[in-house]
């Protein structure tokens, strides 16, 4: 998970959409797949991570 944005770096999802992820209504996946193309184009445009 991003400390940042609160977004898992695979997925790009938050720990509230992964944990409903398995009981969401179909229209609310719906909308968080819509919300990914804007996060992605966020998560992209980001500073590079420093290091560990």
């Amino acid at each position: 998970m991003d400390a940042a944005s609160g977004w898992c770096e695979g997925c790009l999802r938050t720990l509230d959409e992964i944990a409903a992820w398995s009981t969401m209504p179909d229209d609310e996946r719906r909308s968080v797949l819509e919300r990914l193309a804007e996060r992605r184009v966020v998560w992209q445009q980001r500073p590079p991570a420093a290091p560990r």
